[in-house]
């Protein structure tokens, strides 16, 4: 088969950068295109450049509509609004989407799923395998432990991210309250300031740390008494996402449309 041709969304950004010069390394996958936001200063920029690679004679642009034209897939880490305008035409070209992108809402989400009757689509709060096993093991706690063990997630990022709990602490959420049997939207207290009474038996509390340069640390504390579990995941570097999401492109080109998750693409899916 031949290479895979990718698109990078938000390619002048931090893990738009990463993307590329993971996508220079990586066996079966070749740059095609790299789209950033209308308006945007890098535009016409050289991608590779930008990456602290050799130039690679990809111009940043804003018009993915053209870019689509001749490729197979995009890797979008951009923001919600950015990710929901990439969808229609993502699936309209019929090209594998990974979504990495964090902060979507329930109705971004309800847009998303609404074309993998049609188009194969990966998206994950996390595309690192750590997490990933990290988040099968969270759900295989919370199964054998019961509510006299207090679930509580913390996250720290970087100075610069804007959205919070983290894509990642929700995926985490997630895995724990399936593994409980539980809603997490019913169940999760997050922002706790004030005169906030004891705390609710059976809810999964989330805490956000932002600050310096942190790319990702992640704990989930199973909290009980006289004892207490912790789960950690500290990322180091942004190129393990990247290398993730390149791995997920190439497994998605072969799956029939849907909507599927990095647990699918590492065959953790159910454990």
């Amino acid at each position: 088969m031949s290479d895979m041709r990718l698109i990078v969304a938000g390619a002048g950004g931090r893990m738009g950068r990463a993307l590329t010069r993971v996508i220079s390394e990586m066996q079966g996958a070749v740059m095609t295109g790299a789209l950033e936001a209308p308006g945007s200063e890098l535009l016409g920029k050289d991608a590779g450049v930008l990456a602290g690679l050799p130039a690679n004679g990809i111009k940043l642009s804003a018009d993915l509509w053209s870019l689509s034209g001749e490729a197979d897939g995009i890797l979008d880490f951009t923001v919600p609004a950015a990710t929901i305008a990439n969808v229609a035409i993502a699936a309209e070209r019929r090209l594998v989407h990974i979504i990495g992108t964090t902060g979507l809402s329930p109705s971004d989400d309800a847009v998303i799923k609404s074309v993998t009757s049609r188009a194969t689509v990966v998206k994950s709060g996390n595309m690192s395998l750590g997490i990933n096993l990290l988040a099968a093991l969270v759900r295989r706690v919370a199964q054998s432990l019961d509510e006299g063990f207090d679930i509580e997630i913390l996250e720290m990022h970087h100075r610069a991210k804007t959205d919070a709990p983290s894509g990642t602490a929700l995926m985490l959420g997630e895995a724990a309250a399936a593994g409980r049997g539980i809603d997490l939207h019913i169940h999760s207290a997050r922002g706790r300031d004030g005169q906030t009474g004891a705390r609710r038996s059976g809810d999964i509390g989330f805490a956000s740390l932002r600050g310096g340069s942190v790319t990702g640390d992640h704990s989930v504390i199973f909290a009980g008494p006289m004892e207490r579990i912790e789960l950690t995941h500290r990322a180091e570097d942004r190129t393990m996402f990247a290398q993730g999401a390149v791995k997920a492109a190439l497994w998605a080109r072969g799956q029939k449309p849907g909507l599927y998750s990095m647990a699918d693409v590492l065959g953790l899916a159910g454990s």
